[in-house]
């Protein structure tokens, strides 16, 4: 669904019911448009929607049959499996402009009218009823489910005020219309749908059987033309609700989400989302190595792995996001601090991403202190993976050789990106491979490259390391 406010509808669109017979529109039903756009797009080889990575082979071809058999769907995942994106993104599966009765608060099809004010006014107008247009990303509502949700959000009420304007009790214009109602010939999407009461749940039985709703004690009934579409985690099941059999019996399709299966597609919805690192005008540019960005996306693919993590509550894509933008922020705070024109992160910006990393996992950890010790194991084992994947150890021999001959690199966030210079004329046998991976000469990529494969050597038990925060000395083994 769109950011920005919906265009202004052209001008050359019908603006009476008599001009949009005229035109020969036809009215179509939400489901109906749905699986008909859907084709359309699968049938030119397009993606179903956009923006959604990594399911391309799993969600994605049970969306299509969902979509391509009219059902309404429940989309089950933890959280940060880009379940509400999914959602919001079916909305560019609508036709882009939808005819209503001007006024209505239902969205009523002109042909079809189920209101008493469009019934009304269609019977007093005739082809002269005057119609409103509607963009697509208008014809979305979205609700997050809590335990608070009462039946007259969702379906409706009797107004107060429209009973002290003079109306009768029994007058239908009294009714003030829930979300549902105000969806009509659009998509209705709840989010954590076990969250809500039983009780209310109830309330949507009909709205996916008999395709109505039933308001108070009023004889009253709405045929409505609406795709339902739920999100739940599954971990909500047990813990603070369920979804009551009846309902879940009738959604079509209930589709199981998934975190990345690789830190390549961790990595481009880290790319894709992450926001740009901010600094002062004038400030440094920022340039992330793609191994440090790796090391971030590779720490979530293993926390999702740890038996130290409760995998019940999931290990969101969002810590990856959050601790990518953390990690340009340390480095542009060092940057800032000593006057360097470029930041760009190195190993010893990687303890920022604790306090980063702490508020979006449960560790399973029962001695105080414990937590800190496991997520910088989780960091160490995340570095390790990806200098395997980067640097053939074979090819640092020479480097190990050089340490052996008492030589001491002392390295952290506090050193100027120039003083690895100094680092490379200590020990001639790093400039190769800290080049070769920097893929330049600027200070601060050979400052950040010098860095990986010091720490890398050492986890590859090749170096010794005394650290202490984010400094560290590197020394020969013997």
């Amino acid at each position: 669904m769109s950011a920005t406010l919906p265009p202004e509808p052209p001008s050359d669109l019908p603006s009476t019911l008599g001009e949009l017979r005229a035109s020969g529109w036809e009215s179509t039903p939400v489901h109906e448009e749905l699986r008909r756009n859907a084709a359309a797009r699968i049938a030119g080889g397009h993606a179903l929607v956009d923006g959604v990575l990594g399911f391309d082979e799993t969600v994605l071809p049970q969306l299509e049959n969902a979509l391509l058999a009219g059902h309404d769907i429940i989309l089950l995942g933890e959280r940060g499996q880009a379940k509400t994106r999914l959602v919001r993104s079916l909305t560019t599966l609508l036709d882009e402009w939808l005819p209503v009765v001007a006024g209505s608060e239902i969205r009523d099809d002109p042909y079809f009218p189920v209101s008493r004010h469009a019934r009304d006014l269609v019977a007093e107008k005739g082809d002269a009823t005057p119609l409103s247009w509607v963009h697509r990303d208008l014809r979305f509502s979205e609700k997050l489910a809590t335990p608070d949700t009462s039946i007259a959000d969702l379906i409706g009420e009797v107004d107060p005020i429209k009973i002290a304007e003079g109306r009768y009790l029994s007058d239908e214009l009294t009714l003030h219309y829930g979300l549902v109602p105000r969806s009509n010939r659009g998509i209705f999407a709840i989010n954590e749908l076990p969250d809500l009461a039983e009780r209310i749940q109830v309330g949507l039985l009909n709205v996916l059987e008999e395709r109505d709703v039933q308001i108070r004690g009023f004889t009253v009934r709405l045929p409505l033309d609406v795709v339902l579409v739920a999100t739940a985690n599954p971990e909500d099941y047990t813990n603070r609700g369920r979804i009551i059999t009846p309902l879940k019996d009738r959604f079509g399709a209930q589709i199981r989400t998934h975190y990345p299966e690789d830190t390549e597609t961790e990595l481009a919805i880290v790319h894709q989302e992450a926001r740009p690192p901010i600094s002062a005008p004038g400030g440094p540019r920022v340039e992330i190595p793609d191994f440090m960005a790796e090391i971030v996306a590779e720490l979530s693919q293993l926390a999702r792995q740890s038996p130290h993590v409760n995998q019940r509550s999931g290990v969101s894509v969002r810590l990856s996001i959050s601790n990518y933008e953390t990690l340009a922020a340390n480095a542009v705070r060092r940057s800032l601090r000593l006057g360097e024109p470029d930041a760009v992160p190195r190993i010893s910006d990687l303890a920022s991403l604790i306090a980063s990393t702490q508020g979006k996992i449960e560790i399973e950890a029962l001695e105080e202190g414990r937590e800190e010790r496991i997520l910088q194991g989780l960091l160490s084992a995340s570095v390790l993976s990806v200098f395997r994947r980067r640097c053939p150890t074979e090819q640092l021999g020479p480097i190990v050789n050089a340490f052996d001959e008492a030589r001491v690199v002392h390295a952290g966030d506090d050193l100027p990106a120039s003083a690895y210079a100094e680092v490379l004329a200590q020990v001639p046998a790093l400039e190769g491979p800290v080049l070769a991976l920097a893929g330049g000469e600027t200070p601060g990529a050979v400052a950040s490259a010098a860095e990986f494969i010091l720490e890398g050597l050492h986890l590859t038990k090749r170096l010794n390391k005394e650290a202490a925060g984010a400094k560290a000395t590197y020394r020969g083994r013997g």
